[in-house]
């Protein structure tokens, strides 16, 4: 009998022992929680004892710290993504919109129907300009909408690109340029979207035309199930491009030149191209450089 009461009266003394660490362990965890809550740190939880799963507790715990870390990480990103938009786009802006308010001012003292019309042309060419700075805008915020999808289907490459070039052949003109093509005999499909893959060629010859020098190759090939669509233009003798940083948003390699330009195009021309389940690289070599995209053919 005594034998029993001694057994009894020992493992209550154990039990409680375990009662009491239990207690001590979880005050413990509840006390680092509240000074995690309070402080922006990158310590865990950390234990004494694994019993009755209090190790699988803490696991869970810690991995939850690191979730929520992770997520406000981004979340902050995000706004310093959102922040450096707006001030970048407001600098952007504000040359466009101070010369119309100029040009502008000049109209309403203008006396000679000639240089009436000669500034509402400038005007109007401004406007246009504010409308393609704000549309860039537009698609490079949706772009970074991770939930967004570009519908795709079957399209022609070689029509899309022909047509695309085909209507900046004014620009080459005036700038002087007379580009070299080489295209696919055979027309090249892919599964894509026919207004994104036009939004990216235009944004890649913009951009020649912006930093180019006279020289400006195009080709399309197709080597089994992959085709490649590459744009080569030689850059002006002295402009300096970091050839790591032109897919960056707000990028520019002179920003002399590029300032009626928001320095979104090949950020935008690139995540279109992934939308599409394609890829996209850019080299500079000899003095040329070079866009180079490439998307499995159907």
């Amino acid at each position: 009998m005594y034998v029993i009461i001694g057994i009894l009266i020992f493992l209550i003394l154990i039990l409680t022992g375990i009662l009491v660490s239990y207690q001590r362990q979880i005050r413990d965890i509840c006390r680092q929680l509240r000074f995690l809550k309070e402080q922006e740190t990158n310590m865990l939880i950390t234990k004494e004892m694994n019993w009755g799963h209090m190790g699988e507790l803490v696991k869970l715990l810690n991995e939850l710290l690191q979730e929520r870390k992770k997520e406000r990480a981004e979340y902050l990103q995000k706004e310093q993504m959102i922040a450096d938009t707006y001030t970048n786009l407001s600098h952007d802006i504000r040359t466009p919109l101070t010369s119309l308010d100029g040009y502008f001012q000049l109209l309403e003292c203008a006396r000679e129907e000639e240089e009436r019309k000669r500034y509402l042309n400038v005007i109007q060419e401004r406007i246009v300009s504010l409308k393609e700075m704000l549309e860039e805008l537009f698609t490079y915020t949706k772009l970074q909408n991770e939930t967004y999808e570009l519908k795709t289907e079957g399209i022609n490459v070689t029509q899309i690109l022909k047509e695309t070039l085909f209507s900046y052949y004014d620009n080459w003109v005036s700038h002087g340029i007379t580009p070299r093509f080489e295209l696919t005999e055979e027309p090249v499909f892919i599964q894509g979207n026919n207004q994104a893959l036009r939004r990216v060629i235009q944004n890649i010859i913009k951009n020649g035309l912006n930093h180019g020098n006279k020289e400006i190759e195009i080709f399309l090939t197709k080597q089994g199930k992959h085709m490649k669509l590459i744009f080569r233009n030689q850059m002006r003798q002295g402009e300096k491009l970091d050839v790591n940083k032109v897919f960056d948003r707000f990028y520019k390699a002179d920003q002399a030149r590029s300032k009626n330009s928001t320095g979104l195009g090949l950020s935008i021309a690139k995540g279109l191209v992934m939308k599409m389940k394609g890829s996209i690289k850019a080299e500079l070599e000899d003095g040329w450089f070079c866009i180079e995209i490439e998307f499995l053919c159907i």
